[in-house]
């Protein structure tokens, strides 16, 4: 039988103000999907995830407060993420206008530019993102 020790970390953005926000969202629901960088995964040696795979998330303190499980996953250009998606990314955005600068912000950040290699990377229409929805299976703790 899988425990959560078993399950490998799943982990938003970067330890902070940031992650607490997004775990907070999850945790209380509204937060159903997220989108990540084709570049990053790439970079990491990661691979994409797929429906059904299962992860615990972890909050700043790297403490296990959540089991999820992945229901979707697809790979789209930039320009292509809907309103759906970005609604249900559950930070509040009421436009993908809206959604696009806050994850622009992120993706531009000395911290993701460095995780890259690519102090001046720069996303754009054509960049590629995996949008993943997820459903919170167990809560820990």
């Amino acid at each position: 039988m899988t425990t959560f020790e078993d399950l490998p970390p799943y982990l938003l953005g970067f330890p902070g103000p940031l992650r607490d926000r997004l775990v907070a969202a999850v945790l209380a629901g509204s937060k159903t999907a997220t989108t990540g960088l084709l570049a990053a995964y790439e970079a990491e040696r990661e691979p994409l995830p797929a429906a059904g795979d299962r992860t615990v998330l972890l909050d700043s303190a790297e403490r296990p407060v959540a089991v999820l499980e992945v229901t979707g996953v697809r790979v789209v250009r930039l320009a292509d993420v809907d309103l759906r998606h970005a609604v249900d990314e559950g930070e509040g955005h009421a436009s993908v206008a809206e959604w696009r600068a806050s994850h622009e912000e992120f993706w531009h950040s000395a911290e993701l530019r460095e995780l890259l290699g690519d102090p001046e990377y720069t996303a754009g229409e054509d960049t590629r993102v995996v949008l993943e929805r997820f459903r919170v299976v167990e809560r820990l703790g």
